[in-house]
């Protein structure tokens, strides 16, 4: 096969062999090549990440949340806005969350872009929890307290976990997905009630950092339904740079290189950034000329 040709990957243990005609863009979007290393079993892997991540969960002490987590390095008030900048960055949220769902709705019938329209359910509940991100952590942001902090959680919990369905879906197998849509977005919201009955954070990093590892690990591995990879890996980086503008040590420090502007608020524009490039990966994504996921 010549350098650059595009090689399906098995579905129930046969191989097939797509002309680059018929896969016009089987590399992702950054020139990662799909001819990797078949994973054989992938729900086993993903099993064991489960069990492993539940293990830490059960025998790693409570992890409480730090009561300092609300005191924000940028704290000024505008036009009588508390906290404007911290509140005001979360309208990117409203406005890619809106695009995405007026996308998915006039796409509903693309197969192209959905080739099973039930696929369509899991960016429907992302992006409607990417929408009322902007609500919640508004409202936490104008005010900062504990109480406040549960409506910022429950809609960023929810997004990951229907992201997370809808790679299952797309990697795995599209029933997998769909059947796990449901429970996953439950424990999404079970862990923020957790936390906020229990003051223990660990089921809600479960939550969070599960998808973020795993999922560059079904992006590796597991063949592909549809082209543009590369935006997801996109929205992976722009997430773990949010995280990373999330701590306070770094929010402090940009604060304080000229009181313009806190990490913080960039972490806001950063996620939100994130969530564009799911909604580029829609937007620019092909179906793959026959089912390439593992079945």
């Amino acid at each position: 096969m010549k350098p650059g040709s595009c090689r399906a990957i098995v579905e129930n243990k046969r191989r097939y062999t797509l002309r680059r005609t018929d896969l016009p863009q089987c590399r992702s979007s950054i020139g990662v090549r799909l001819n990797v290393p078949k994973l054989e079993s992938p729900g086993l892997v993903l099993t064991a990440v489960g069990i492993t991540v539940l293990a830490v969960i059960l025998f790693v002490p409570p992890l409480h949340q730090d009561v300092s987590y609300h005191s924000f390095a940028d704290q000024r008030t505008i036009w009588n806005m508390p906290n404007f900048l911290n509140v005001a960055s979360n309208l990117p949220f409203l406005a890619v969350g809106f695009l995405a769902l007026w996308f998915i709705e006039v796409q509903s019938r693309n197969r192209q872009i959905f080739l099973d329209p039930r696929e369509r359910w899991s960016y429907w509940i992302l992006f409607a929890g990417v929408s009322l991100t902007a609500v919640g952590s508004g409202y936490y942001h104008w005010a900062p307290d504990g109480d406040r902090l549960v409506w910022d959680r429950l809609p960023m919990a929810v997004s990951f976990m229907a992201f997370f369905a809808a790679m299952l879906s797309e990697r795995i197998k599209v029933d997998v997905g769909i059947w796990l849509l449901g429970p996953l977005v439950l424990l999404g919201v079970g862990s923020v009630v957790n936390w906020h009955w229990t003051n223990d954070l660990r089921l809600y990093a479960a939550v969070q950092y599960y998808p973020l590892a795993i999922i560059p690990v079904m992006l590796w591995w597991c063949p592909p339904r549809y082209t543009g990879t590369g935006f997801i890996w996109g929205a992976l980086g722009w997430y773990l740079l949010a995280k990373i503008l999330e701590l306070s040590a770094v929010g402090h420090g940009l604060f304080s290189l000229g009181h313009l502007v806190s990490g913080h608020t960039l972490k806001h524009l950063a996620a939100a950034a994130g969530a564009f490039w799911i909604y580029l990966f829609l937007r620019n994504r092909r179906y793959c000329g026959q089912w390439t996921a593992l079945g």
